[in-house]
């Protein structure tokens, strides 16, 4: 007799990119995975953690290259479920975080497929940490916004015009393409000299990184040819950090001549 196949379907956070960042529990899911779904911000190294004879998916979205709408995703994820059994959704950083996952888990449960969440480091906590950069500081910075850089609408949150009024440090997520508007409203509020790093790649080995300010950071992406995937942190605390201190006189002394 057949034995019956038991639909399930656990989302899982990548983290950041350093594959040795992902969790514990996310490697459980991914050694009981008959099916994995992956984006492209998540590490292929965290497949190792599979069984080899999983099904490997990749559903990845970049800019102007979607391999999958998200309406074909979030199909997929229910067919495999219904077909293999456990299906492991890997998306980068935290799922919750700017990574739809909650549009996918209520897909999936409108088909009475049982869903569990594994929580992953998000690359807009993780990413500057690893330069050192504390978005809090006491004394410094007293709170901190995450902000998605492009809204569905490929516009610019309203969100950043209000950050750009606090003294808060600031992360922006894909925000590189609006990077000239974001650095508009900081200038409207007299943040011209306020710190600026830009992260890209974070956390993996073509990490890339520019600092200046927000008067300067459009020079330093040029030279430094950055760009998506990014990080922009904005605040005090980017020139707290003792690692970026060979970047901040490197810079100072530019300025300088």
């Amino acid at each position: 007799m057949l034995k019956k196949i038991q639909p399930i379907v656990t989302l899982v956070g990548a983290g950041p990119g350093d594959p040795d960042l992902l969790t514990i529990k996310g490697a459980k899911a991914l050694a009981e995975a008959n099916v994995i779904l992956y984006d492209a911000l998540a590490n292929e190294e965290i497949l190792s953690y599979a069984p080899k004879k999983a099904i490997k998916i990749f559903v990845g979205k970049r800019k102007g290259c979607h391999e999958y709408t998200q309406d074909q995703i979030n199909q997929l994820i229910v067919d495999n479920a219904l077909t293999y059994g456990h299906v492991v959704r890997l998306k980068g950083g935290d799922p919750f975080i700017f990574g739809r996952g909650g549009e996918e888990i209520d897909f999936v449960e409108s088909f009475g497929i049982p869903t569990f969440v594994v929580p992953g480091i998000s690359s807009s906590i993780a990413v500057p940490a690893y330069q050192g950069i504390s978005l809090t500081k006491r004394g410094v910075s007293e709170s901190f916004w995450v902000i998605t850089g492009t809204t569905s609408d490929r516009k610019l949150s309203n969100d950043v015009a209000l950050a750009a009024q606090s003294s808060a440090t600031v992360v922006i997520l894909m925000g590189m393409s609006k990077l000239s508007q974001i650095i508009d409203l900081f200038q409207k509020e007299s943040k011209g000299e306020t710190p600026v790093a830009i992260i890209q790649n974070g956390t993996t080995a073509q990490e890339k990184i520019g600092v200046g300010t927000i008067n300067t950071i459009q020079q330093v992406v040029t030279e430094n040819k950055l760009s998506s995937p990014a990080i922009i942190v904005i605040g005090e605390v980017v020139k707290e950090s003792n690692k970026l201190k060979g970047f901040y006189e490197e810079f100072i002394s530019k300025e300088i001549k």
